[in-house]
């Protein structure tokens, strides 16, 4: 992606989205790279047992496309410098999440150039259910 630059960017605009389809094989790579192994993540009767239609979604895992969100849109000169997530309601494998974010900020402070954001994943039923905020640093022209 090109690299943004501080002075292209304006309170209000949107952030490009992005949408990811995980998979049952997507939550068995994730599961082995970061080592959550729940149950929930991967046994059908084991979800169906905590009132699930069947496995969920890693939280952690709709976290990492928001950051993979975040950091496609900065560029290699921009920087990540604060990010947080709430988990407010499932995704299920083969459903399509939509990503995206706004920006709700953009100052100058101790040298930075810092752009807030707004930044969400919603399910396929369009219900926002990872909603974030996230601080980035970016580079002037």
């Amino acid at each position: 992606m090109a690299q943004l630059f501080f002075d292209e960017v304006k309170e209000g605009m949107d952030l490009p989205g992005m949408e990811k389809t995980p998979t049952t094989k997507t939550l068995v790579q994730w599961a082995g790279a970061s080592g959550d192994y729940f149950e929930l993540h991967y046994d059908k009767d084991f979800a169906q047992s905590m009132g699930f239609p069947g496995p969920i979604v890693h939280g952690r895992l709709e976290a990492a496309y928001l950051t993979q969100l975040l950091t496609d849109w900065i560029g290699e000169k921009g920087q990540l410098k604060k990010m947080s997530v709430q988990y407010r309601g499932n995704a299920f494998p083969g459903n399509k999440l939509t990503l995206g974010g706004k920006v709700t900020k953009k100052y100058t402070e101790d040298g930075q150039n810092l752009v807030e954001c707004q930044i969400w994943v919603k399910n396929h039923e369009d219900k926002e259910i990872t909603p974030g905020s996230a601080i980035v640093s970016l580079p002037s022209k």
